[in-house]
């Protein structure tokens, strides 16, 4: 599959705000608009943090006692909630001149099957759920929701992604849930289900696969 020029990879190891996690995100979209810059980042949370949905309303935390008294903001992407806590994020930011990536889903499955070719390299026996169930009354977090795109370990969500698309460049988010919270014990990651130890290079192995699959280059920034 052609794939874009170059990629810019970020990986943060010291953890940031969820304000400050946000506003980097906005401004590598718009980097990615009047630069022409296309960026991979991976990053972490400083503490417990709800993101809500694009188009979710704030007020439907007020129904959960827990989340409701964490930090909350906002992210470009759209989707359901997401508390982060133990956890690796990534977004990538694509500008409007690359032309490979029209359709949402065209992104999704490059870069979900890349991070599902990391995932199996440590030996965890992670697939693409391959079906979705939409429901009328969608779950407010988004890893209780089910698309046919999410990454799955044990019939458990593990990892899911949203967009965003502002003047033809592209904003994708993703979380990847290492354990589960203490907040949401019902939502289970890697460390949970499977007895595979997950290694302290993990973000970097996976950024590595995926801006092989998206990029003909990279740097390190």
């Amino acid at each position: 599959m052609p794939r874009i020029p170059h990629l810019r990879v970020i990986v943060e190891t010291r953890p940031n705000s969820g304000d400050w996690n946000m506003a980097v995100d906005e401004s590598l979209l718009e980097t990615a608009i009047s630069d022409d810059v296309a960026t991979l980042r991976w990053y972490r949370w400083e503490t417990p943090t709800v993101s809500l949905g694009y188009f979710q309303n704030p007020s439907d935390l007020s129904d959960d006692p827990v989340l409701s008294q964490l930090p909350v903001v906002r992210r470009l992407s759209g989707g359901g909630a997401i508390l982060h806590d133990h956890e690796w994020t990534y977004s990538v930011a694509l500008p409007a001149s690359q032309r490979l990536f029209d359709r949402p889903h065209e992104l999704y499955d490059i870069v979900h099957h890349s991070l599902i070719d990391g995932l199996r390299e440590i030996g965890l026996a992670v697939d693409v759920r391959g079906e979705s169930l939409k429901r009328p009354d969608e779950p407010f977090l988004c890893f209780q929701r089910q698309d046919s795109h999410d990454i799955s370990l044990g019939g458990y969500k593990i990892l899911g992604s949203a967009q965003r698309r502002r003047r033809g460049a592209i904003l994708q988010h993703g979380s990847l849930i290492l354990k589960a919270s203490a907040l949401a014990r019902h939502l289970p990651g890697l460390a949970d289900l499977s007895s595979v130890p997950i290694p302290d290079h993990l973000p970097e192995l996976l950024a590595k696969r995926v801006a092989g699959s998206i990029a003909e280059s990279w740097t390190r920034a």
